[in-house]
């Protein structure tokens, strides 16, 4: 577990896309920070291409987000909301999901069945896993749940994102396979032009699929399996990327337990597609991946462990004094880090 404990103020808080702020989503700060080094560097995304070597690869999360939070009642009519989360390993006919009591999970949820729009029902059947923030429910609904989502649904958002804003502000350039709870949020300052210029750079852009479920998790508490893709093309692009000396950088967590799943020990990467439930962190040696670029994440949060995989406690904890002292901003609409090894 990280020693990495701080206090994240309010004003660091992002309450709304960086749009909404007059910026371009390639305009968000990045602090890069470098292993071998030591050394710091404040940035804005549209620098990546500067940053990285020609030979690098940036492998990117593939997957959409889908329009997963819906409003709910409990059996005497007592309003909640109901985050779907991912279907049940093994069981796509029953789902895990969250049920939310205002900004918080729900702690008295047992098995019940919950009123639904248009008539649908969820039927909360189990706790899933060991605690009893998630569980497991069987939809009912009169129409597939994608068209159901899409005319009922909207996309998750917690209490620092104090209004709503609509799915394609939750959505990455590069989202073209529905499925993630929450927004793969690492690959949002990505834009067209961007990716255009790190091509032109000889940096190549390859993809992965991990479906991410929610992101509430508690304080400890390690991700829980979710469903993921390396297909053949990008497994032979990326160890081609490490046979001649490129670095292969990760575009936020999921990517990182996507790759670190399929990759061998001996660093080869092979195609590899299902459920995922490895937890990386600095017990484990990463075997590919070579930096990660992502958020900036809450105090607690179990992806703290995963960068002290990649960057190291020292680093990481530097990098984090630091954007608290920088003004970097938090959570999916804030800014990035990029960490190299």
């Amino acid at each position: 577990m990280t020693a990495l404990a701080f206090e994240l103020p309010e004003r660091l808080e992002a309450h709304e896309p960086p749009e909404a702020r007059g910026l371009r989503r390639d305009d968000v700060r990045m602090l890069v920070a470098n292993r071998a080094t030591g050394e710091l560097l404040d940035a804005r995304f549209r620098d990546l291409p500067d940053v990285l070597s020609p030979g690098d690869a940036v492998v990117v999360n593939t997957s959409a987000t889908l329009a997963a939070a819906l409003p709910a009642e409990r059996p005497g009519g007592s309003p909640v909301g109901l985050h779907l989360s991912t279907p049940v390993p093994g069981d796509e006919r029953h789902w895990v999901v969250e049920l939310r009591c205002g900004s918080a999970p729900c702690r008295s949820a047992r098995p019940e069945t919950l009123t639904l729009p248009a008539g649908a029902r969820a039927h909360l059947l189990a706790p899933y896993l060991a605690g009893p923030r998630l569980w497991v429910a069987r939809l009912e609904l009169s129409v597939p749940l994608p068209a159901y989502l899409a005319e009922h649904g909207a996309p998750i958002r917690y209490g620092y994102v104090p209004r709503g804003f609509p799915l394609a502000d939750y959505q990455t350039v590069f989202a073209s396979e529905p499925g993630s709870a929450e927004m793969p949020s690492a690959g949002r300052p990505f834009t067209h032009e961007l990716v255009t210029a790190l091509a032109s750079r000889g940096i190549v852009v390859a993809p992965v699929v991990l479906h991410t479920g929610v992101s509430s998790l508690e304080e400890g508490e390690d991700p829980y399996p979710e469903r993921y893709c390396v297909s053949e093309p990008t497994a032979r692009l990326l160890s081609s990327v490490r046979r001649w000396g490129g670095r292969v950088i990760a575009v936020g967590t999921t990517v990182v337990r996507a790759l670190e799943t399929a990759a061998r020990p001996d660093g080869w990467i092979t195609p590899s597609e299902g459920w995922t439930d490895l937890v990386v962190s600095s017990e484990r040696q990463l075997r590919v991946v070579d930096g990660l670029l992502t958020g900036w994440h809450e105090p607690g949060a179990s992806h703290l462990r995963l960068l002290d995989a990649v960057g190291g406690r020292e680093l990481v904890g530097k990098s984090y004094r630091a954007a608290l002292a920088r003004g970097y901003l938090w959570h999916e609409f804030g800014d990035v880090h990029l960490i190299l090894r």
